[in-house]
């Protein structure tokens, strides 16, 4: 199993709306009792065993819209079922702060991580975990909506969030992506 949160690297943009990917998995590989994330290729890498599970937790380096590049290559990825074994975690910024929606697959609804990760993958038929960061003001422009930082109170819904979006990954990786969808979607 591979969860990837996408994010941007370096710390300018850890409080940012486009890090909630790197955020989760960052509480996940806390929560599980993984180790530091060591430098791998285009990627951060983590990993170890939920249950009888083994899953490796992924934050590409290579920015948002290059995020794919950092999957190319993985060991093992190519030979997985990638729409039962792979977990895309992204910011949505369509969706309130706090919402939360698991999908099977999809197309990228515009963000431009997924975009990448479909092209390097060669499809869109793999799990993601949208994770809603507020809907841009109008007028805004949306690229500067995604890196600007949350306010106080956003942040705080999305933090306080972590520990049951940990949870739910857990299910996804013991019961596959229709319960937890059932479960958790909101």
């Amino acid at each position: 199993m591979v969860v990837v949160g996408l994010g941007n690297p370096g710390p300018c943009y850890d409080d940012m709306r486009h890090n909630v990917g790197w955020w989760v998995v960052d509480r996940l590989a806390y929560d599980w009792g993984f180790g530091s994330f060591e430098k791998e290729g285009r990627s951060l890498r983590t990993g170890g065993l939920v249950g009888d599970a083994s899953v490796l937790l992924i934050k590409p380096t290579t920015f948002m819209n290059r995020s794919g590049a950092a999957l190319a290559g993985i060991d093992g990825l190519d030979e997985c079922d990638l729409g039962a074994d792979l977990l895309l975690v992204v910011d949505d910024a369509t969706l309130d702060v706090g919402r939360v929606r698991f999908r099977p697959g999809g197309g990228d609804g515009g963000h431009k991580g997924l975009r990448s990760v479909s092209g390097v993958l060669g499809t869109d038929s793999y799990a993601r975990l949208r994770l809603g960061v507020g809907v841009a003001p109008e007028g805004a422009d949306l690229s500067d909506w995604v890196l600007s930082p949350m306010s106080e109170s956003d942040e705080s819904t999305v933090v306080g969030l972590l520990p049951e979006l940990s949870e739910a990954v857990g299910v996804w990786i013991s019961d596959g992506i229709q319960e937890v969808m059932n479960q958790f979607n909101r």
